[in-house]
């Protein structure tokens, strides 16, 4: 038995009435191929990553592993999506 996934937004469903009515037409394997290597070198130039090392106080560490648990995602990458928050203003004065 196939899943369907739920419609979780107004966007989601004016898109897939869009769809369904033929207002988008499916691209040609050469057309999407060249579409997506141009993607790819987007998203390679925009999201470069670096390596940085940090001493942090160990109980810090802790708590932040405990929080990313309950996430369900790996310490390094909370971490990272926290740092990423930050900088770009979608995470101000908030309590964790």
């Amino acid at each position: 038995m196939k899943k369907t996934k739920k419609i979780e937004t107004a966007a989601e469903l004016k898109m897939i009435k869009k769809v369904e009515s033929g207002k988008y037409k499916s691209l040609s394997k050469k057309d999407f191929e060249k579409e997506k290597a141009r993607f790819q070198k987007i998203a390679a130039n925009t999201l470069k990553r670096k390596s940085i090392n940090i001493r942090v106080i160990e109980s810090d560490i802790e708590k932040i592993k405990a929080i990313a648990m309950e996430e369900g995602i790996p310490y390094q990458t909370f971490i990272t999506s926290i740092l990423h928050k930050v900088a770009t203003g979608k995470l101000v004065g908030a309590v964790l």
